[in-house]
């Protein structure tokens, strides 16, 4: 079985860096994918796409990524099942397990010191 995404977007906010109650860190965003057709209208749509980080890629995304930065994402695809009003219902994210820093949008900002 495989279960792997790999997609390319742009950041639609700054993220930001949570440390839950066990002391691990998460960061959920979400990255605007255009699609690589045109729709009835001829207008490329765009997909925003909910990512959860964990830990290690959670803290270098909000340390070095802003809004509107390009980066390249590889994970998983994982199901949430939750009820609600008794109604059962199931949200889809992708889980990332690699995020790669392709472009910024200002170019301007000196290098981060490592």
């Amino acid at each position: 079985m495989l279960n792997q995404v790999v997609m390319v977007g742009r950041l639609t906010k700054d993220p930001e860096v949570i440390e839950t109650e066990n002391g691990n860190k998460v960061s959920n965003i979400a990255i605007a994918v255009p699609r690589s057709f045109k729709n009835e209208e001829g207008v490329y749509e765009t997909d925003f796409i909910e990512v959860t980080m964990w830990n290690g890629i959670a803290e270098n995304t909000a340390a070095y990524c802003h809004k509107g930065d390009i980066v390249g994402v590889k994970g998983r695809i994982q199901v949430d099942n939750y009820e609600k009003d008794g109604e059962k219902k199931s949200v889809q994210k992708v889980i990332a397990e690699k995020l790669t820093f392709l472009s910024s949008k200002s170019k301007s900002e000196p290098e981060p010191a490592l």
